[in-house]
């Protein structure tokens, strides 16, 4: 289901986003998500990801907010931890946030968040795209 709001205020498009669905972690992507809505109208499209990663861990320290980046997950099977693991672009308040900025999101990106999930055990991700006209988001959940 997508919505799109046309609202005033920060605080009216919170409380819109709040009462629109029931999921984990409502509250901590909102607040993700707005930051990376206010780093995109500020920056726009077209830079490399590692600029955005890096404004948005600024952003993230500015605001407190506790956050690990390029999160190691290390992939165990059969009791053996296999010799190439997984780096998460972020784990915000235990969400992965995996960040792109290109044009378009391919369905391997979709698969790179849920295999994350699914090694972290968290149940919660967001994948943003910083590399169109307007930001893009999709929200998984595990």
């Amino acid at each position: 289901m997508e919505f799109e709001f046309k609202l005033d205020s920060f605080e009216e498009s919170e409380e819109v986003y709040l009462k629109s669905e029931n999921f984990p972690m409502k509250k901590e992507s909102f607040e993700i998500i707005g930051i990376c809505m206010v780093v995109h109208r500020i920056l726009g499209k077209g830079l490399l990801e590692i600029v955005y990663k890096d404004v948005i861990e600024h952003e993230l320290r500015l605001k407190n907010i506790s956050y690990e980046r390029e999160k190691q997950f290390k992939v165990e099977y059969k009791g053996i931890i296999l010799p190439h693991c997984f780096y998460a672009d972020f784990v915000i308040n235990n969400i992965i946030v995996e960040i792109k900025a290109q044009n378009g999101v391919e369905d391997e990106h979709y698969g790179q968040v849920i295999n994350y999930l699914a090694v972290s055990k968290l149940s919660v991700g967001l994948l943003v795209n910083f590399g169109e006209n307007f930001l893009k988001f999709k929200r998984f959940v595990f």
